[in-house]
């Protein structure tokens, strides 16, 4: 008997939700009023230019309510 296959199921990373969020947003204009993150941090995370720091990141996270993060048992 061949062994199964393990789950191919990929976890969606923070910055695959962040981009989705931020692409979906009413306007860039708005999260950066709500938030303080630069409007071009965001423009360039958005075009995949550079990354975010954490703190912007969780600033990010909190106004689009994200909370898929946890620590696994590794």
């Amino acid at each position: 008997m061949l062994p199964m296959p393990k789950s191919s199921k990929r976890q969606t990373t923070m910055t695959e939700l962040l981009r989705q969020a931020l692409s979906e947003a009413q306007s860039l204009y708005a999260v950066t009023k709500a938030t303080g993150v630069p409007k071009a941090s965001l423009i360039r995370f958005l075009r995949g230019d550079q990354s975010l720091r954490f703190d912007m990141a969780d600033k990010l996270a909190a106004y689009f309510g994200i909370v898929a993060i946890r620590r696994t048992g590794r």
